[in-house]
């Protein structure tokens, strides 16, 4: 009685194994599929109105290709994105040279109730050129700090303020004093005007992708933007002067 037991047991034991395994299996060819299958599409218009809303930048100036990211703080995918690919693409791609990166706060979901107080912890701590890192920080806690966790985290930012090297006085009299609420408002702005429906959402050149898209897709919307860049003709600066000079007659 106690062999068939034991043969029982284990076979349940092994059964379980099994299905873990069939469920990794099925996880990672959905993540295959999913890569393969983002949404790019086309998008006619400028991402954003640079000028009302420069956004958060990081990377070369000159860098050939821009990725442009619309972001909730609150949002998971947006965390997973942050946590997750984020540092791969910052190392592989903007730290080379081959793309900037600039990111939007838009605090999209009404139900993310504590994302606007994040955007505005993050806008206080760029005042003290400590956005890229409170930006970090903050996803990197977002299970501490969000709707479900609390009504008031403005402690908890307070404490990543400190962790990063900020001065703490400075930071809250700009967060007590909403400082950066306009700022806020003209990121949202630039992303209605981008017709972004969800976060994250990324615009690279002339396409744009919605949802937490792996490192492979983002490089290769990079690569597309780098060629179409490199292929598009160079006009001379003083071209369209040309035809407005008078010409001057030899004495």
């Amino acid at each position: 009685m106690k062999q068939a037991r034991g043969k029982q047991s284990r076979r349940g034991f092994y059964l379980t194994l099994l299905l873990v395994g069939v469920a990794g299996v099925a996880g990672i060819l959905w993540a295959t599929q999913r890569s393969k299958t983002a949404a790019v599409v086309t998008v006619p218009t400028p991402a954003a109105n640079l000028a009302a809303a420069p956004g958060y930048v990081k990377g070369s100036p000159t860098a050939p290709v821009e990725i442009v990211e619309y972001a909730d703080f609150e949002c998971p995918g947006c965390g997973q994105f942050a946590t997750v690919t984020e540092p791969d693409v910052m190392k592989r791609l903007v730290e080379t040279g081959q793309a900037r990166y600039r990111v939007y706060l838009f605090p999209v979901n009404a139900s993310h109730r504590n994302s606007p107080a994040a955007s505005l912890a993050a806008a206080c701590a760029d005042d003290q050129g400590k956005f890229w890192e409170m930006h970090d920080r903050i996803f990197a806690g977002q299970n501490d700090w969000n709707s479900f966790a609390t009504d008031d985290p403005k402690s908890i930012f307070a404490g990543y303020a400190k962790e990063i090297g900020a001065d703490a006085a400075t930071w809250e009299q700009c967060y007590d004093g909403r400082k950066h609420v306009d700022r806020i408002a003209a990121h949202a702005k630039a992303a209605e005007t981008a017709q972004i429906r969800s976060t994250p959402s990324f615009v690279i050149g002339d396409k744009m992708v919605a949802g937490a898209q792996p490192f492979d897709v983002i490089k290769a919307m990079v690569d597309s933007a780098r060629a179409t860049a490199a292929a598009a003709p160079v006009t001379p600066a003083n071209a369209g002067d040309t035809a407005r000079r008078t010409p001057v007659a030899a004495p």
